[in-house]
């Protein structure tokens, strides 16, 4: 049989992406070979044409050339990212582009300590940034090697290796157990030689459709690009490859999945209101200062315009917080080293962040939840046989040396439960005289054992339960058993012996039940997640009975959602998401199911992690906030991910739980410190510049800068409580305490100022001293009481943190009590006892602070939950993000295990609206 052309040549390329790229319709079918085919099991009939290569012949080097320049090569798209336009995207946002002003109006004034200060503070933020991803880069690409590299293919009639990039459309394959398929092919029923074969291949394609059992393939089946032959070899001819496979077409989707970033949008949030109330405040002040020059002088001169410029840019870095992108780097760069020696690498700085305010786990289950080894469940004896005895039978009825996971599951629970069995797998005083392998007609295995003991000679056998029944005679109880077994996921398997002294008397010995059974920890992984307020879903591509039996072994609840009820035309989505809320898992996914899960959940509000292993999870993983790819998991899933897990099971996902809030919790109090500061330093300079005309010496405005955001750095190693609860950032809360805490603060600064200048008659040059240490020492404080939400005492902060913070104000103090560096103009030193009477009164301050600030937070936390009380509805996604813990509370929502659903999270739209 020769090779045709296609009728319309010019046109084939056209028409294969036309007939390949159209979307997967999402009421594919998931079920078995029974049900009607979707277009994976289908070839388009343009391409049938390129489908009439001889076997055991191939193409020739002409066709496969022709073919790699219509079709392109069998790979997909490898984007990587330009690494000088990576570093530079460190330097944007709303406080890099200020402090990149800030540098270009220092060098106009020719402030050199402050041009190097906030240079070095810029590139020192993108440094960090830049080499822990550029680390995490490094050791996920130290994973890869799981791809087909080089694969048998059949051409110009010899049999080749080559590599799987240069299939084309039409090569032959040669598949053999172990093999990686390297492309979509169609089984051809033959063997590698062309010989026609019965053959069934097993296939495990685990990694793209979830499904933990292999697969059975005959001839004219379809095999996919990255599953793994099992058992059996035949030939196959290649029909799609690339981004046309169904690995392509599923990794397709993670290009059009976008993660903003929540945390950037926070800190751009916080950093815009800064920089606006910083910018609007000075820009007054500079004003003023050159409307008063021209009251006085009736002129404004180029030089006193430069003076006034050079006030504003040193009281702007002064107020802007200059070292907040370089103190979340930092902090989060810290918290990923952390994760990094409990084997979770971080390949997104800020995914350290966002994993504190997961509230919904989706977690992937084969592979992932469960070991993706098929295991034996308890077995049901008859009596008087043990559960040894029958153990021993069934191994007695294996074929050795085969792959079959059944045959591998029974030999293993063999070894495990008989210390008789030899090396060679022979069962000590038995001896196998005759075997017959398992087949799909008799659906049974068969041996002829010799008994060394008593010379007794018997058959076994094992294999389908209705066949096993059918040789003793059936039993009404057992087939009870079997069909219980599978209303639950089982997959049953029944062995039976002949009586002694006869070959042809059956006696049934028991039924074996196989599972893919849960990992060791991931039960208590569950557990452990719904003692921090996560809900995890399970999702799976197997049936409802199997995510229902796998679901109640693992503690979950059994509400299973049917992948269809996803795609039901006749439900709104409204109502849709609703019971993907209230469900505990989802049955019969395909990636576009696992896709829509997530974002049907993230379009009502909750932030979702996506944890799995296969080519399956690919986009789900990309589209969640914070994608987890499990250890063992595919190129595909770790390429779409921001975190990769280097150990099995899910247990190290709990790490990474506790460590990114203690990192939440540290970014949090540094954020709540520097508005609050910021504020105070704005309010205090704006009212007496204008008021008064008092002015802090430039010098003293550098100090504060300098050694308190420097001092701030040390928040990294602090001391925290971890949240029971996911961890929100609450704008509004943050920005009105931020504001009240700093009115306070402000008003203790105005009454230093007016009590040492008019009471105690302060000098001008003492007063600026004083007004230094004050501002200096006052809002620093405050450090210690923004730590926690209750009072500082339930927390104490760690010693480096107290070391580090009281070291800057000892450094503070002495330049107060004897000078700064010799001679400066309009400083003088103020001595002892008005310094130490300044430090103690603010740590008076900072009392009063911390006591203001949880009254405040009491009565905001009983004034936004009061309607709680009442609420029995889920916020929809219009209403105010705020009310989290609204539906946290809310008592509908509690799965049968009693845990809380999960708990709502301020959405990106309501930073925005705030």
């Amino acid at each position: 049989m020769g090779f045709r052309h296609a009728n319309d040549p010019e046109d084939i390329t056209n028409q294969y992406a036309a007939a390949n790229e159209e979307a997967v319709p999402l009421t594919i079918s998931v079920n078995r070979r029974d049900e009607k085919r979707d277009w994976l099991d289908e070839v388009s009939p343009e391409l049938e044409p390129y489908l009439n290569t001889p076997p055991t012949q191939g193409l020739t080097d002409e066709q496969v050339a022709e073919r790699l320049a219509r079709f392109g090569r069998n790979e997909l798209p490898d984007i990587k990212r330009n690494k000088l336009l990576h570093f530079l995207s460190f330097f944007n946002g709303a406080i890099a582009y200020l402090m990149e002003i800030s540098i270009i109006l220092t060098a106009i004034t020719q402030d050199w300590i402050d041009f190097g200060i906030i240079l070095g503070m810029l590139i020192i933020n993108a440094v960090i940034g830049y080499v822990e991803e550029a680390r995490a880069d490094s050791a996920v690409a130290a994973l890869k090697g799981s791809l087909a590299l080089k694969t048998r293919c059949w051409r110009s009639n010899q049999l080749q290796q080559v590599p799987a990039a240069d299939l084309v459309v039409g090569d032959i394959l040669v598949l053999r157990l172990g093999d990686i398929v390297p492309a979509d092919a169609r089984l051809l029923g033959l063997a590698p030689t062309g010989e026609p074969t019965e053959t069934e291949l097993q296939v495990d394609q685990s990694a793209l459709t979830g499904e933990s059992l292999p697969v059975k393939k005959r001839a004219g089946d379809i095999v996919y690009s990255s599953c793994i032959v099992k058992q059996g070899h035949q030939l196959a001819i290649v029909i799609r490859t690339g981004p046309h496979s169904f690995i392509g077409r599923a990794a397709s989707l993670m290009t059009v999945t976008t993660n903003a970033g929540n945390f950037q949008k926070v800190i751009n949030y916080i950093g815009n209101f800064l920089i606006i109330a910083s910018v609007a405040l000075v820009a007054i002040i500079f004003i003023f200062d050159l409307v008063e020059q021209k009251l006085q002088t009736g002129t404004v001169t180029t030089e006193h315009v430069m003076e006034a410029l050079n006030e504003m840019v040193v009281l702007t870095i002064a107020a802007i917080p200059v070292g907040l992108p370089t103190v979340m780097s930092v902090t989060m760069a810290i918290g990923a080293k952390q994760l990094a020696k409990r084997q979770v690498v971080v390949k997104r700085l800020t995914a350290v962040e966002e994993l504190a305010s997961v509230s919904i786990l989706c977690s992937d289950k084969t592979g992932t939840l469960t070991l993706n080894e098929l295991t034996f469940d308890e077995p049901h004896v008859v009596p008087p046989f043990t559960k040894k005895e029958i153990l021993m039978y069934a191994f007695l009825a294996s074929e050795i040396g085969t792959s079959d996971p059944i045959e591998s599951a029974i030999r293993s629970a063999a070894e495990r439960a008989l210390p008789g069995i030899s090396a060679d797998q022979q069962v000590e005083g038995y001896s196998v005289k005759d075997f017959v392998p398992f087949n799909p007609v008799d659906k049974m295995s068969q041996a002829t054992v010799h008994e060394s003991s008593t010379g007794n000679v018997f058959r076994v056998a094992k294999g389908a339960p209705q066949v096993i029944l059918q040789l003793v005679g059936g039993r009404s109880d057992m087939e009870e058993l079997v069909e219980s077994q599978a209303a639950r996921g089982l997959r049953s398997l029944g062995v039976a012996r002949t009586r002694p002294g006869t070959l042809d008397e059956w006696e049934l010995l028991g039924m074996l039940s196989m599972i893919d059974p849960p990992r060791y920890d991931s039960a208590a992984t569950i557990s452990e997640c719904s003692k921090y307020g996560i809900t995890v879903k399970m999702m799976t591509g197997d049936q409802e009975s199997i995510a229902k039996e796998v679901a109640g072994r693992l503690g979950m609840g059994q509400r299973i959602l049917n992948a269809q009820y996803l795609v039901d035309t006749e439900r709104s989505e409204a109502e849709v998401t609703e019971q993907c809320m209230m469900a505990d898992g989802f049955a019969c996914m395909i990636p576009e199911h696992k896709y829509k899960v997530v974002e049907l959940l993230q379009n009502r509000g909750f932030y979702v992690a996506m944890t799995g292993d296969g080519v399956n999870d690919a986009a789900a993983l990309k589209k969640a906030n914070v994608g987890i790819a499990v250890h063992g998991s595919t190129d595909a899933a770790r390429a779409a991910s921001d975190i990769v897990l280097m150990a099995p099971g899910l247990s190290a996902i709990i790490d990474g739980i506790k460590t990114s809030r203690v990192i939440f919790q540290r970014l949090h109090s540094y954020a709540l410190y520097r508005i609050t500061s910021t504020i105070h330093f704005l309010l205090f300079f704006f009212i007496v510049t204008l008021a008064e005309e008092w002015k802090m010496p430039p010098v003293f405005l550098i100090l504060i800068s300098v050694l308190n955001d420097a001092a701030t750095l040390i928040m990294a190693v602090d001391n925290v409580a971890i949240s029971p609860r996911p961890d929100l950032w609450r704008l509004r809360l943050l920005i009105c305490l931020s504001c009240i805490l700093a009115l306070l603060l402000a008003g203790f600064s105005f009454a230093h100022f007016y009590v040492f200048r008019d009471v105690l008659h302060a000098t001008p040059e003492e007063l600026n001293t004083i007004m230094y240490l004050h501002i200096s020492s006052a809002p620093h404080f405050v450090i210690f009481s923004t730590r926690i939400d209750t009072f500082f005492w339930r927390k104490m902060p760690s010693w480096p943190f107290t070391a580090v913070v009281l070291g800057t104000q000892v450094v503070a103090l002495i330049l107060s009590v004897y000078g700064i560096f010799g001679q400066v103009p309009n400083v003088a030193p103020i001595g002892w006892p008005r310094a130490l009477i300044i430090l103690a009164i603010s740590l008076g301050t900072f009392v009063v602070v911390d006591i203001l600030k949880v009254i405040t937070i009491q009565l905001w936390n009983r004034w936004t939950l009061a309607p709680s009380r009442s609420s029995t509805s889920v916020p929809t996604k219009k209403s105010s993000k705020s009310r989290a813990q609204i539906f946290m509370q809310n008592q509908e929502y509690r799965s049968r295990t009693g845990y809380d659903r999960a708990e709502r999270r301020d959405s990106i739209s309501s930073v925005q609206s705030y």
